[in-house]
This record gives C-alpha cells, sequence and structure tokens, in this order.
C-alpha cells in the first residue's frame, strides 16, 4: 500500500517542484563588490537591456563621502505573460534637496536609473528609465518601508517571484541629516 501511494504523490510533487521552478528567481549576480554603477560624489546612468526590468536593487552610506550612497542593480528578463516592450522613456527629474514620490507613469515598469549628485545639497536627484509592455502589468502594488529604515543604512532589495515589478520609489530628505 506504501508504495502505491509513493507512486501516485511522486509525480505530483514532482509537477509542483517544476512549477515553483517557473516563479524563483534565483541569487543575483551583481557581479564582484568593486563593481558598482557610481563612485561616490558622481552621476551615473544604468539600463538594463531591452526587455528586461530591475529586479534587485544593493546600495551602501558613506557619510565621509559626502553623506552619498554606491548603487548597484540586477536585471531579468520581464514575464512573458506581459508580452514585449512596446515602449521606453525617461520619466521627469527628481530634484535633489526635496522629498519626492514617483511611479512610472503609463503602466510602466522601472529598467534603469539615472541619478547625479549635488554636493550643496549632499543628495542626489534621480530619473528613473520605465518601459510598458504590449499586456498590462497587474495594478495591485504597495510601497514597502523596508529599504532602508534609516537613511544611514546599507540597502539589499529583491524581488523574489515573477509578477513582482519595480514601479516607482519615494524619498525623504532631511536638511539637517543631508
Amino acid at each position: 500500500m506504501d508504495l502505491v501511494l509513493l507512486c501516485v504523490f511522486l509525480p505530483l510533487v514532482t509537477v509542483a517542484w517544476g512549477q515553483y521552478g517557473d516563479y524563483y528567481y534565483g541569487p543575483y549576480n551583481y557581479g564582484d563588490n568593486d563593481e558598482w554603477a557610481n563612485v561616490y560624489r558622481q552621476g551615473f546612468n544604468f539600463q538594463c537591456p531591452h526587455g528586461q526590468v530591475i529586479v534587485a536593487i544593493r546600495s551602501v552610506f558613506n557619510k565621509k563621502e559626502g553623506s552619498d550612497r554606491l548603487w548597484n542593480y540586477a536585471c531579468m528578463p520581464a514575464a512573458q505573460s506581459l508580452g514585449e516592450p512596446t515602449e521606453c522613456w525617461w520619466e521627469e527629474i527628481n530634484r535633489a534637496g526635496t522629498e519626492w514620490y514617483q511611479t512610472c507613469s503609463n503602466n510602466g515598469l522601472v529598467a534603469g536609473f539615472q541619478s547625479q549628485y549635488f554636493p550643496s545639497v549632499l543628495d542626489r536627484e534621480w530619473q528613473f528609465y520605465c518601459c510598458r509592455y504590449s499586456r498590462r502589468c497587474p495594478y495591485s502594488c504597495w510601497l514597502t518601508t523596508e529599504y532602508p529604515g534609516h537613511y544611514g543604512e546599507d540597502m539589499d532589495m529583491m524581488m523574489y517571484t515573477y509578477d513582482y515589478y519595480i514601479r516607482g520609489a519615494t524619498t525623504t530628505f532631511s536638511a539637517v541629516d543631508r
């Protein structure tokens, strides 16, 4: 009897494991720790290859370097259920020294960032590179507040499953903490 149950359940477990593999991203390869998108106090432009979106962000803070951060990103192809990218564009610039909140317009997903550092305010301005796909992205979105919890904390944020995408970001700015 036990052998019969094993023969019945083993194929089900195999199918379930195979489906699980379709929805899980493995560890991200950011490259070597020295391979950052920027150096402190410098601007940068990072774009994913065509058809890919940002799925992981790493950042380290350094007060001695002008209260600036190093940034690194990982890209992966968007889920096939979204179809092909139909258009990509740069959103408006989020100015340095201000608080801001922005999502990609026109149901776009974040596929890149451009940033410039301003020593006068010890802050960065940001611009998102967004791409819209032929099939609509679900709108059940929420804003995570986990990364980072404090302005000086390091950050390592990853999207672990398909159908979770970065649509925007928000920031705070303190003239005291810079």
